[in-house]
């Protein structure tokens, strides 16, 4: 049986990819496949911490005339929702999983610990990470790096909805040149929206490198755990 080429990873999961051709909400199946995926990983002895993002549920930064503190923090609600119930569809898969929360939420979920987390590695269970960082002002992709760090995870799979990193926006422009691999400097210097700056620095300070890819396809979560050749690799190296 082939090996993982990681051993431990963190998925970063939009709340868009979690609301299928719905674009909004939770779409169960959307979900479910997804997770039959990251099964294959746990299956395959890849431990797996995962952030998911809230924009299925609310986009704190279109919403008018309100403070952007307390947008934030209902976006940080949306990302709890996510994690929740992608967590429910693990479990039915049959995965032993934890939620972990940045903000203490005693009642449904565990409040983010590292060493507790680590813990749950060891044991095999899927660790979901709701709640971002904690602080607004801070994107999921921001967290998705932090908790990466945190947890010594080997690379970061950001699942997005197009199949990579490019020059331009491929859904607009029919000239948009994909990148195979790219420095994580370069999204900085170039403004490409792959990750926010504070994301890419993060990633840049501590060595982590990136797959972003497209998750229509969910199995190209496992085919990247065992280091087939998806979407486009982000890192240090030149």
């Amino acid at each position: 049986m082939a090996q993982p080429k990681y051993k431990r990873i963190l998925l970063k999961l939009s709340g868009e990819a979690l609301a299928g051709e719905k674009k909004t909400g939770l779409d169960i199946p959307t979900v479910t496949t997804i997770c039959k995926s990251v099964k294959k990983c746990i299956d395959a002895g890849v431990q797996v911490g995962i952030v998911v993002g809230g924009g299925n549920f609310w986009r704190g930064r279109t919403s008018e005339n309100m403070d952007r503190v307390t947008a934030d923090h209902i976006g940080m609600l949306a990302t709890t929702m996510n994690a929740l119930a992608v967590g429910d569809v693990l479990k039915e898969l049959g995965c032993d999983v934890r939620v972990q929360s940045a903000i203490a939420m005693n009642a449904i979920c565990e409040p983010y610990i590292r060493e507790k987390a680590m813990r749950h590695f060891e044991k095999g269970r899927v660790v979901i990470f709701g709640c971002g960082t904690g602080n607004p002002f801070f994107s999921t992709d921001s967290a998705a790096s932090l908790r990466a760090a945190e947890i010594n995870a080997e690379i970061v799979l950001k699942a997005t909805m197009v199949d990579g990193v490019y020059d331009k926006d491929p859904l607009k422009f029919d000239d948009a040149v994909k990148y195979e691999t790219l420095r994580h400097k370069d999204i900085l210097v170039n403004g490409l929206r792959v990750l926010d700056g504070t994301a890419a620095a993060m990633c840049i300070e501590n060595n982590i490198p990136l797959i972003v890819f497209d998750l229509h396809r969910p199995d190209n979560i496992y085919d990247a755990v065992m280091g087939e050749k998806v979407g486009t690799l982000v890192s240090n190296q030149s």
